[in-house]
C-alpha cells in the first residue's frame, strides 16, 4: 500500500474505543471486571455499568488501592481492568504495580487514558510523558499503544486473552480513525505496516501514527518513498519487522507522544544498534514537562506535529547520504 491511499474514516476518541470494547468484551467473557478511580465518565463506561453493575467497582480517588484490589481479584480467576488517567495509572501507583502486579505476574490490565500532551488544557501535572518508559522496564509487562478508535477497541478485547500484566495507553481527543473496523489488522506483538517504501521508515505509536501518515504523504509528493510502520506494541517488540524495514530503507524517524528518553524511539534504536546500525532522528518531547493548551497547539510547540516529522525525515535522509 502507498501512504497516499490511507484515509481517515471519521474522527473518534480513542478512549471511546475502550468504552465500546470493554462493553462488548464483557458480553463474551464473564470473568472481566472493571475498576475505576472516579473516572467512569471519562472512560465511557456507562453501557458497561448499566448492563453489568455487579462487575463494576468504583474505588474513588484511591488509585493505589485500586491496583492492589485488582491484583487480589486475579487470584479468584477474574480479569480486572483498572481505569484512570495515564499519570495516575503509572507514576502514582508504580510501587503497587511493581510489587503486586508485575513481580507477582498477576493478570491485571492497566488501562490508561488521557496520555501525553493531547490531554490538553489539564496541563503538565496530568500530561505524563514518561509512562511508556516506566512500564516497559517492568519484567513481564506488556505495553500496548493503539493509534485510533478501532485499534483501541480491538486492543481492549485482545488483551483479555493475553495472560499476564498489560499496560494499555490511549488518549482524550477526537482523532482520525483509519484502521480496520473489525480490528483484524491488530495483533499483539506484531507491528502494522501501513505503507511500503524504500527510502525511509517512519515508526510511530499512538496519536502520532496519523501525524506520520500525514508527513509521509508530504514526503512522497517530493519523490521520497516512505514506509510507515505502526508500533502499537512497544513490548513485546516486533524486532523482525523493524530489522526488515530498516535493512531496506537505511534510515528512520521515530514518532511518539512521549519523552524521547526511554520511549519507543529508544526501543527502535536498541534494535538498530544490535542488528542494523542506521541514522535515526527522534520526534518526541525533549526532557521536558508539558503545559496547558489545545492538543494541536501543544504538539506544534513541543515539536511533535506533521511539519516536525517532515523536517526530521529530511535531516535523517541527508545523514543517510
Amino acid at each position: 500500500m502507498n501512504v497516499k491511499d490511507i484515509v481517515a474514516l471519521n474522527e473518534k476518541e480513542t478512549r471511546a474505543g475502550f468504552g465500546e470494547g470493554i462493553h462488548e468484551l464483557a458480553k463474551e467473557n464473564s470473568e472481566v471486571v472493571v475498576l475505576t478511580a472516579d473516572l467512569a465518565g471519562s472512560f465511557k463506561l456507562g453501557p458497561f455499568i448499566k448492563e453489568f453493575p455487579d462487575r463494576f467497582i468504583e474505588v474513588g480517588i484511591a488509585e493505589a488501592n485500586m491496583i492492589s484490589m485488582a491484583a487480589g481479584l486475579t487470584i479468584g480467576g477474574k480479569i480486572p481492568y483498572t481505569t484512570t488517567f495515564a499519570n495516575f495509572s503509572t507514576g502514582r501507583v508504580y510501587d503497587q504495580i511493581r510489587q503486586s502486579v508485575a513481580y507477582s505476574d498477576k493478570n491485571v490490565k492497566i488501562c490508561a487514558s488521557h496520555a501525553g500532551l493531547t490531554l490538553g488544557e489539564d496541563g503538565a501535572t496530568h500530561q505524563i510523558l514518561e509512562d511508556i518508559g516506566l512500564m516497559k522496564m517492568l519484567p513481564g509487562m506488556t505495553v500496548v499503544v493503539p493509534c485510533d478508535f478501532n485499534q483501541t477497541k480491538a486492543a481492549t478485547k485482545a488483551i483479555a486473552n493475553y495472560h499476564g500484566p498489560v499496560y494499555l495507553r490511549f488518549g482524550r481527543p477526537k482523532w482520525p480513525n483509519f484502521t480496520k473496523e473489525d480490528g483484524s489488522d491488530f495483533v499483539i506483538g506484531k507491528a502494522q505496516k501501513l505503507s511500503n517504501g524504500k527510502d525511509i521508515t517512519l515508526f510511530a505509536c499512538g496519536h502520532l501514527v496519523w501525524k506520520a501518515i500525514e508527513a509521509g504523504k508530504i514526503l512522497e509528493a517530493t519523490g521520497v518513498s516512505v514506509e510507515v510502520i505502526n508500533i502499537h506494541t512497544i513490548k513485546p517488540l516486533d524486532v523482525a519487522a523493524i530489522v526488515e524495514s530498516i535493512s531496506k530503507t537505511g534510515c528512520a524517524v521515530t514518532c511518539e507522544e512521549h519523552n524521547i528518553i526511554g520511549g519507543m524511539g529508544d526501543c527502535i534504536a536498541q534494535v538498530a544498534a544490535t542488528h542494523c546500525p542506521i541514522p535515526i532522528e527522534y520526534v518526541g518531547t525533549k526532557d521536558t514537562f508539558g503545559e496547558s493548551g489545545t492538543p494541536n497547539q501543544l504538539l506544534a510547540k513541543y515539536g511533535l506535529d506533521t511539519p516536525n516529522i517532515v523536517e526530521a525525515a529530511k535531516k535523517v535522509l541527508a545523514r543517510k547520504k
